[in-house]
């Protein structure tokens, strides 16, 4: 990993993210209902969500956690237009506000699928975070409730952000040239 750092631009840093988690936090909090259940999309978004949640608990928001495994990109740097259900929800969200965790929005299809997959399971509402929102091209079939970054349309890696399962551990959000990968 050491002889592709050079095609890394750093773009946010540990304590950049850490503010904005806490920030996103602060605005989400108040408008978290009681007995909410935060649900986690992986595998990206698992270090957004381990942040936030421990952000909101310490606001007072002890939320329940679950996670929802989705897949549209698999190991590629493009989305195959459609999303599979790798693994569902652990616990019920029957009745019981829902908060729906990314790492990154840019088709914007997993978020729907989550959303649509969440609201089946008689989630009594559902809302969606992202860390980053990536500008697109084309009109998305939602937007998310609340965003940390506003990123670039570059392809982004760290945070829990890949390129072919790699980078995601990377305590800081990076840009990757990709016409230097080989």
């Amino acid at each position: 990993m050491a002889d592709l750092a050079p095609r890394l631009e750093v773009l946010l840093d540990r304590e950049s993210i850490a503010a904005r988690v806490n920030v996103l936090a602060e605005r989400i909090a108040p408008d978290l209902g009681q007995d909410a259940v935060a649900i986690c999309l992986l595998t990206g978004g698992l270090w957004f969500a381990a942040d936030l949640t421990r952000a909101l608990a310490a606001l007072g928001k002890a939320v329940a956690f679950d996670a929802l495994w989705l897949a549209s990109y698999g190991d590629g740097a493009a989305s195959a237009g459609r999303c599979e259900v790798r693994a569902g929800l652990q616990r019920p969200v029957t009745g019981r506000p829902a908060l729906v965790i990314d790492d990154v929005f840019d088709t914007g299809l997993s978020l729907e699928e989550a959303v649509r997959h969440v609201r089946a399971a008689g989630a009594a509402s559902v809302s969606t975070a992202v860390f980053a929102r990536k500008p697109w091209p084309l009109p998305r079939p939602l937007s998310p409730d609340y965003v940390a970054w506003e990123a670039p349309g570059r392809f982004l890696v760290g945070y829990g952000m890949d390129y072919g399962g790699a980078y995601r551990g990377l305590p800081y959000v990076a840009a990757l040239a990709l016409d230097d990968v080989a």
